[in-house]
């Protein structure tokens, strides 16, 4: 009887960060051996993943929102059956048509990002054992952050002539840096350097301050009072890292930040005007189906409305963690148990109800800030991911919520509750999946919608089709019955043609909701662009190009922003 593969045990201890990976070999008839690889393509290697593949799949590979990347992994079923899997078995051939053309589960191609030889370097180095990365603590966080411009140095009221409410904080993913954009001229007003690839922009309770978290850890903030706004001070967080925020509540206004990160997997809270490390809180800990994981990131944050606390989701776990910042010295967690592989969401209407998505999982998650409990626990189509998601109110189930799927070609809309009694009849609805949108294809990242709008606009720019991918599609909320209206967004910018896909990709509405902007995402060395479509007319109103813009992602206008209007 041929030998069977034993269980891998990982030992952690988390106070020290020591890892003792203990796996015993299968067969070498089963397994074969990871392919040979020179210390320079594995540096490539390493580098390419932590740019495009870290995100979904784990510094450790453990898979997410995307698949388990480890060389080889075994896991009991419920029936008692052992799976196995990995990428040794799947093979460099194999492995390399998966990176180059994607899947339909969301995966994008990057045969029109990478070369073919990056393309053979990722195949082998994803056989590879994954490296363990250096932890990240107080002395790391003090060594990094630097106060460029202390608080009392800065100006005391705004020296420009900018309406800061309608300005848009852009990622320019692949440059590391932010275009702060003025939306009523359609102006660049500065560019400044960030962290790489900026996964969000938050803006103080003041909305004075923009915080931008970049992929590589480091946290930036920017004063938009200034002359010319400008980065007062910067924290690297840890090595990868993916939301920040800060406290909002009365009488905690611009007080405190919270950063979370991917690695380590923990999160911090620093002074709010300076980012000066305070304390950091790890998430390492158990799963809600009882095992434990050494890579739990800290996904999504929000802060709430109604009580000094953040919402804090932990990816891995399915943890959703209310954070009390009242006192941070002795600091109070509340711990709700939701459903694995938490990620992005947004609040209802009323800024009571937390929704997230479980994307792997297939459900979204609602929770109830108020009372501090888990509100329900949906079940959707394949990998949601709505951003934020999209508040309005339905013709028929009243106030209700949206997100798209990157899995699965629909709109998922939810009916969320109200304390107005107008909407008491759509009581019997509320936390029910009331309708579902049909969509031309799977790949939505965003939907968007505006409290002025009746109109709710989806991107597909994870959708393997170019067409698909560089359009939008536009549903009127007056008669949800009629398919969405398709939108040419790359061909409104009037780039010109390319080997990449021009991905069109995160809406965002000005801050007087009859304006929506669309990113061009184009290759790292392709022209890019932004179209600004009139909200009623569906007609394109400008296009903002610049050499200077490259890879415009993520958009965020500061007053929606500042208060989660989405």
């Amino acid at each position: 009887m041929k030998q069977r593969l034993l269980m891998a045990a990982t030992f952690w201890t988390a106070a020290t960060g020591l890892a003792l990976n203990i796996v015993t070999a299968q067969a070498a008839e089963k397994l074969p051996d990871a392919p040979a690889m020179t210390a320079e393509e594995k540096a490539t290697g390493k580098r390419i993943y932590f740019e495009r593949c870290a995100g979904c799949h784990g510094v450790l590979r453990k898979g997410a929102t995307g698949k388990n990347l480890e060389p080889h992994w075994s896991k009991t079923l419920p029936d008692g059956k052992v799976q196995e899997g990995g990428t040794l078995k799947l093979g460099s051939e194999r492995l390399g048509k998966i990176v180059a053309y994607g899947t339909d589960g969301g995966m994008v191609n990057f045969d029109d990002i990478l070369t073919k030889e990056e393309i053979n370097i990722m195949a082998r180095y994803i056989q590879q054992t994954p490296e363990i990365p250096p932890e990240h603590g107080m002395k790391e966080m003090m060594a990094s952050w630097k106060l460029i411009v202390p608080p009392d140095k800065r100006p005391k009221k705004q020296m420009n002539k900018y309406n800061l409410k309608n300005v848009f904080s852009v990622t320019l993913r692949d440059s590391g840096e932010v275009a702060l954009i003025d939306g009523d001229t359609k102006k660049i007003i500065t560019i400044v350097k960030t962290g790489y690839a900026v996964h969000i922009s938050r803006l103080s309770y003041s909305g004075r301050y923009v915080y931008t978290i970049g992929r590589d850890g480091l946290t930036s903030l920017i004063d938009l009072w200034m002359e010319t706004p400008a980065v007062v001070a910067t924290l690297k967080a840890g090595i990868d890292a993916r939301s920040v925020d800060t406290s909002k509540f009365k009488g905690y206004e611009d007080k405190y930040a919270i950063v979370g990160t991917y690695w380590p997997p923990q999160y911090v809270i620093t002074e709010g005007d300076t980012l000066k490390p305070l304390k950091i809180v790890s998430t390492r800990g158990i799963t809600v189906d009882g095992d434990y994981h050494p890579e739990p990131r800290v996904a999504s944050i929000v802060s709430s409305h109604i009580k000094p606390e953040w919402v804090v989701n932990i990816k891995e776990t399915g943890q959703i963690m209310l954070v009390d910042y009242s006192d941070i010295k002795n600091l109070k967690v509340t711990t709700i148990e939701s459903a694995k592989f938490l990620h992005d969401g947004g609040w209802d209407a009323s800024k009571r109800y937390f929704l997230v998505a479980a994307n792997a999982s297939h459900k979204i998650a609602a929770v109830d800030t108020k009372t501090g409990k888990l509100a329900a626990l949906i079940d959707t189509k394949k990998i949601p991911h709505p951003g934020r998601g999209a508040n309005f109110v339905h013709p028929k189930y009243g106030p209700v919520w949206a997100t798209g799927h990157l899995g699965d070609s629909v709109v998922t809309v939810i009916s969320t509750p109200s304390d107005d009694p107008k909407y008491a009849k759509y009581k019997q609805y509320n936390w029910k999946v009331v309708e579902e949108l049909k969509m031309p294809g799977a790949g939505n990242l965003f939907v968007k919608t505006h409290p002025k709008s009746r109109h709710l606009w989806a991107d597909l720019p994870q959708n393997p089709e170019r067409e698909l991918a560089e359009a939008n599609f536009v549903f009127d909320m007056n008669d949800l019955s009629k398919p969405p209206k398709r939108i040419e967004v790359a061909k409104d910018a009037g780039l010109p043609e390319m080997k990449a896909v021009r991905r069109a990709v995160h809406q965002e509405f000005n801050e007087k909701g009859d304006e929506v902007w669309i990113s061009v995402w184009a290759g790292k060395k392709d022209p890019s662009a932004i179209v600004v479509y009139d909200d009623k007319t569906l007609k394109v109103k400008a296009v903002i190009k610049d050499p200077k813009m490259i890879t415009p992602t993520g958009k965020f206008n500061v007053y929606n922003t500042q208060h989660d209007i989405y």
